[in-house]
């Protein structure tokens, strides 16, 4: 098992090398660059991305000296919207960004300090990357985790039952519930409820925007823990209605796979009871199906799955930050973010082979060739 791993941890780096390597080749031809992005915003085509650039603190002049390399009169055909600006100007801006260096000089540095775990600062907001990070992380971790957790909980069990009563009324219902659940939109869901319970046209129960209360800090510690759970309770309902209906669904099948096989019929014969098949036989080959679905599972509910929602209940976190970055052209972040989460994807799938071996000991990844 130690080769095994060994040589998981190693084909990470290609691997890792490849998704950034593609990404970035991908951004060159993108449009709209970081240094288009402060033309637009200093020539009033845009919002206030550029803050960063001008007013107070700004590292590369006042908007008094803008205006002198507006009457620099030198035009620079190579960004859009940059005819009669001053080439100096543009020039700093380069600079700045760091595209006054050739593209691979750009990725040998950026895969350099990534290897060093060293992310940069953002172009359009006063921190580091990993800052930024770790200040929107609380609201992905709580919704990534709380979902699968939620789902998995409500899937396994009721797939299992679903499977043991294929066929019956109990089945059938349920199976109709699964697919409505799973055809409403999770964005739409979410609007309801804020209408009905969040102080639309009904009731203010819950609150509707951000994590905990302003007076969190205040609260004793049961008093915390209500609180987080209050603001979680809406976003949460609204994601887990389609989030349990795949799980749940293959889970039923996983077992009734292995419950048709011939060592159940062998074990029943044995005079076993059906909880003691079941539970002793079935259940550890039919989960083995369903351990490889949770860290695509889990992968999508953390980084993917709740940008909507965190849009939608005023939730600054992940999703939310790399659709921002993405928009703003602030590269050190989305590739900060790509890095980080394909990194964890990579290693949360290792650990999801692990878990076959701790399950089912038959399984030997040590004898395949990977």
């Amino acid at each position: 098992m130690g080769a095994y791993i060994a040589r998981r941890l190693i084909l990470m780096i290609p691997t890792i090398f490849g998704i950034m390597l593609i990404s970035f080749v991908v951004v060159q031809f993108a449009p709209g660059g970081p240094v288009e992005q402060v033309i637009a915003q200093l020539t009033g085509q845009g919002g206030d991305a550029t803050d960063r650039f001008t007013g107070g603190g700004s590292e590369l002049g006042t908007g008094d000296e803008f205006g002198d390399s507006l009457e620099g009169g030198g035009a620079n055909s190579r960004y859009r919207g940059a005819q009669g600006l001053d080439p100096e100007f543009i020039a700093d801006l380069e600079r700045q960004f760091g595209f006054d260096k050739p593209a691979h000089v750009r990725f040998a540095n950026m895969i350099w300090d990534y290897l060093r775990f060293d992310f940069g600062e953002s172009y359009f907001r006063d921190i580091t990357v990993i800052d930024l990070i770790l200040e929107k992380m609380p609201v992905s971790v709580s919704l990534g985790l709380w979902i699968t957790l939620i789902s998995y909980a409500i899937s396994i069990p009721l797939g299992i039952r679903k499977a043991v009563s294929d066929g019956s009324r109990f089945d059938v219902w349920t199976s109709g519930v699964i697919i409505v659940a799973y055809a409403i939109p999770g964005f739409l869901f979410a609007i309801l409820l804020i209408v009905l319970f969040a102080g639309g046209s009904f009731f203010d129960w819950f609150p509707l925007r951000g994590l905990v209360s302003d007076n969190w800090s205040e609260l004793s510690w049961p008093e915390r823990i209500l609180d987080y759970f209050w603001h979680l309770a809406l976003p949460l309902t609204a994601m887990v209605l389609s989030a349990f209906a795949t799980t749940t669904l293959l889970t039923k099948n996983s077992f009734l796979d292995e419950i048709r096989k011939q060592y159940v019929v062998t074990a029943r014969a044995k005079g076993l009871t059906d909880r003691q098949v079941l539970y002793g036989h079935v259940f550890r080959n039919a989960m083995l199906i369903i351990i490889a679905g949770f860290p695509a599972a889990f992968i999508s509910a953390f980084f993917t799955g709740s940008l909507l929602i965190e849009t939608i209940f005023s939730l600054d976190g992940l999703g939310l930050l790399g659709f921002t970055s993405v928009v703003n052209r602030d590269y050190p972040v989305v590739f900060a973010t790509l890095y980080i989460f394909s990194l964890m994807g990579l290693l949360i799938g290792l650990l999801s082979d692990l878990m076959y071996t701790w399950i089912d000991p038959r399984i030997d990844f040590e004898s395949r060739e990977v």
